[in-house]
């Protein structure tokens, strides 16, 4: 069964919003919302036809096909610049370090302080896979195109990129990280607030939240116990956003607790080690397995491919191929699947 990463588009509400009701909320990027998913699309749609091909305000939404049956089983999201129409904020984890002479004796609380220090940052996000679909590497696939796309429009995104995690999140679908910190200010359990917020965007929190540090020793003990922690279905991106070179650097989202990862976008290990070649035969004879990508903007593709070094170019075989939709004399760009 072959798959492939194709650019979304506006005929993909029924997939977005049906794959939207299985994430179990705390997807700011993916809410069971129709309205704000066919402006996400809208808004993605804008960016694939954008032709300056220059640092923008875009977001891009791509999907996951099966190539066979037409079904789509997964998203991803990549976002050019957060931060331009309302601020991104985070809290960030710092240290207070206070001394007594009389008592003789240090004391350092941890504190959290509202940020805007990611602003500007490219973002990818955005990611869901199929439960159904959860082997195979579709999750690498997923999430590995986007820094292929990222690769080959490199002047559209900026020098940073971060990455959100969700946090934990309880049976009840409530998150001690909120009920114990935010959701003091706002008169609001935490699934109304993450879809106030991905329906209404930032606005809210520059207006209600508490702007001087708190103290993390005030919190609950399951406020605390949470801070900087992945939801458990979110443990194998983290390992795959800190393969790819990304890394926590005390940054966490303000509603769930969840951690933020960063790194230099030219740093990544997908985009600094991806390769363009053009293919010069397609056949059945394999060779090293791949993630190979082609197409610009609306016409990007991506999926696994087997390629070998030609001389001057490469050889694919004739299912990728097929998938990406190329032949002889087509360019594409790949990076190896470890």
């Amino acid at each position: 069964m072959s798959f492939r990463i194709r650019a979304a588009t506006d005929a993909d509400i029924d997939h977005l919003y049906e794959m939207a009701k299985l994430t179990g909320g705390g997807f700011t990027n993916l809410p069971a919302d129709r309205r704000a998913l066919k402006k996400r699309l809208a808004q993605s749609s804008a960016a694939f036809v954008r032709p300056d091909d220059t640092l923008g305000d875009d977001v891009f939404v791509l999907m996951l096909e099966n190539v066979a049956t037409g079904d789509v089983r997964g998203t991803c999201q990549m976002f050019s610049r957060v931060g331009q129409n309302h601020p991104f904020y985070s809290y960030r984890i710092g240290t207070l370090t206070q001394q007594s002479e009389k008592l003789a004796r240090t004391f350092r609380a941890e504190m959290l302080t509202l940020s805007t220090d990611l602003e500007g940052a490219s973002e990818v996000g955005g990611l869901f896979l199929h439960p159904g679909e959860r082997a195979g590497g579709l999750g690498m696939l997923i999430a590995r195109s986007r820094y292929l796309f990222i690769a080959m429009h490199r002047a559209r995104f900026a020098d940073r990129i971060l990455a959100e995690l969700r946090g934990i999140i309880d049976e009840a679908g409530g998150s001690p990280f909120w009920d114990g910190l935010a959701g003091r200010f706002f008169g609001m359990n935490f699934q109304d607030a993450d879809r106030f917020n991905a329906t209404h965007g930032h606005q809210f929190i520059a207006d209600l939240f508490p702007k001087h540090p708190i103290y993390v020793a005030m919190l609950t003990e399951s406020a605390r116990s949470v801070i900087g922690l992945p939801h458990p279905s979110g443990r194998a991106a983290m390992r795959m956003l800190e393969s790819e070179g990304f890394a926590f650097e005390n940054y966490i989202d303000i509603f769930d607790g969840g951690p933020t990862m960063t790194a230099r976008t030219d740093r990544v290990k997908s985009i600094a080690g991806a390769t363009a070649a053009k293919v010069v035969a397609v056949d059945d004879d394999g060779g090293e397995r791949v993630l190979a990508a082609t197409g610009e903007l609306a016409h990007f593709r991506c999926a696994f491919a087997k390629v070998r070094d030609a001389g001057g170019g490469v050889v694919i075989d004739r299912p990728a191929a097929l998938a990406l939709g190329v032949g002889e004399g087509d360019q594409v760009t790949y990076i190896g699947r470890a």
